[in-house]
């Protein structure tokens, strides 16, 4: 039976309360990672990256897998998203690699109009005081794929002037702004010049010597 059948098999059988409490569904996505990964890659992926990449863990979950769970929080939760908007935080506060690429598919296609949120609010409340900068480029690009604007220049400026992960949020933003065809004002552009990057962050290194190109 394939891993795919497996999950459906397994998410059928999860009880429908479960969708009224984000604790319940945390529990269930984590057992859900396992499902269709081999023991001896999932165990060589939680070695080789958990730790050593800043996360809690990771499994190696195949992206398909990540998208039929995200699929079915969404259909099951209905017109009701609420528990859902509770579940991002807490998947970015338990920090395993899928919870993190969970929480990107779902801030991506949740209903943020109809909760009246802003799923960049969201974004930079969720995250914790230090981040890889890989997992900031997977939720800013899971969130334009997913057709979202890219943040205000507004917000940019008020990230550059919060927490230094915020920094980092906004120069990625702004990356991911300018290689999808956006505008970024001149202004924001200098301020995000001036912020502070890990040494040996060579990935944020490069992404701010690409923005910084753009000064004219």
């Amino acid at each position: 039976m394939s891993g795919e059948r497996i999950l459906d098999g397994f998410l059928e059988e999860q009880p429908r309360r479960s969708h009224r409490s984000h604790r319940s569904l945390a529990k269930i996505v984590r057992e859900a990672y396992p499902i269709g990964v081999p023991a001896m890659i999932m165990k060589s992926s939680t070695d080789r990256l958990g730790t050593s990449a800043g996360y809690s863990f990771h499994l190696g979950t195949p992206d398909e897998i990540l998208r039929r769970v995200a699929s079915w929080l969404i259909t099951e939760a209905g017109d009701d998203q609420r528990t859902l908007w509770k579940l991002i935080p807490f998947l970015w506060k338990r920090h395993g690699r899928e919870d993190v690429a969970l929480s990107a598919l779902l801030l991506a296609n949740l209903d943020h109009e109809r909760g009246g949120i802003d799923p960049w609010v969201v974004l930079a409340s969720s995250i914790n005081s230090r981040e890889p900068a890989e997992a900031l480029l997977l939720s800013i690009e899971e969130a334009l794929r997913g057709g979202h604007d890219v943040p205000s220049d507004k917000l940019l400026k008020s990230w550059c002037d919060g927490r230094l992960v915020e920094s980092h949020l906004a120069l990625i933003s702004a990356f991911a702004a300018i290689n999808a065809g956006r505008e970024i004002g001149s202004d924001v552009i200098n301020l995000l010049v001036m912020v502070k990057v890990p040494d040996g962050d060579s990935l944020l290194g490069r992404i701010r010597d690409r923005v910084a190109a753009r000064i004219p």
